[in-house]
């Protein structure tokens, strides 16, 4: 049975996260850990003396009203889907979210954490919020972030870039596998070449990818001298895709990705979902 982690501040883009995910693995046994957390802001000492407030009565109510939304989280998506193969865990914490998603991982030994996400608000170059930017950063556990106002299409087509540069393990690639097998879709490899040929460890890598993609339909592309938000663009205006994934390495391109201005420039925003997987776990 896959455990997946959804995390909710019960916003309109958050929720669509939730939905998409149920859409994704309809046809998949799945644990949903539906996550809430909260920190309420401490009342300082002025407005204790003055009213008599206890912070313990704020969090009291905040938890309750925490626990109440995630419990009607889960009867609107009983009632919509009906689905037998899934079951929720509710999950009301005072934490901050990257940490209890952090022990969650290693308490359930987690598979997926499908979170909604955008940039801050009027700062283009930003792909990512603040949240998921903290939970990609920290927690060893596969990422996918479903772009807002993005509604679930069949991955049909699945865009994966890649530099060759990772020694690739099983674990990279079972999300991948178990969508690709489920939609019957094709991955696209994409590598962005520095304009010379594979080295002895990346040509050992690419085998190693493709032996371990079998028997997923796949095929290898490779585009030399561009950036690789460039190199993506340039890739989704011949082909239709409609997910995203990368591996994040040290010293890769996602590490640079989130704040750089350039984004904005050449004009890479996130417009599908977006699987990133650690490379260690």
């Amino acid at each position: 049975m896959k455990k997946i982690i959804l995390p909710t501040d019960f916003s309109d883009n958050a929720n669509n996260a939730v939905h998409y995910a149920q859409e994704l693995f309809k046809d998949t046994a799945c644990t949903f850990f539906l996550l809430n957390t909260y920190t309420p802001i401490i009342y300082n000492y002025d407005y204790q003396m003055n009213t008599g407030g206890y912070l313990g009565d704020v969090v009291d109510v905040i938890m309750n009203n925490s626990k109440e939304k995630l419990e009607e989280l889960q009867k609107e998506l009983e009632d919509k889907y009906k689905n037998p193969k899934h079951q929720f865990e509710l999950i009301s914490s005072f934490s901050l979210l990257t940490d209890e998603i952090d022990e969650l991982v290693a308490k359930y030994n987690a598979d997926l954490i499908i979170m909604g996400t955008k940039g801050a608000s009027g700062v283009k170059e930003i792909l990512f919020g603040s949240n998921t930017i903290h939970v990609i950063r920290k927690v060893k556990c596969p990422v996918l972030a479903i772009p807002d106002g993005y509604f679930f299409e069949k991955p049909k087509d699945i865009l994966f870039a890649t530099d060759f540069k990772v020694s690739y393990i099983k674990d990279h690639l079972d999300n991948l596998k178990s969508i690709a097998k489920l939609y019957k879709s094709t991955v696209h490899i994409l590598h962005i070449s520095a304009g010379r040929a594979l080295n002895d460890k990346e040509s050992e890598n690419k085998d190693e990818l493709d032996k371990l993609l079998t028997p997923v339909n796949d095929a290898f592309y490779t585009v030399d001298d561009q950036e690789v938000p460039q190199a993506i663009n340039e890739f989704q205006k011949t082909t239709y895709v409609q997910l995203l994934m990368m591996i994040k390495n040290k010293h890769t391109f996602l590490e640079n990705l989130f704040f750089k201005k350039v984004i904005n420039q050449i004009g890479f925003h996130l417009t599908i979902p977006f699987l990133v997987v650690p490379s260690e776990f």
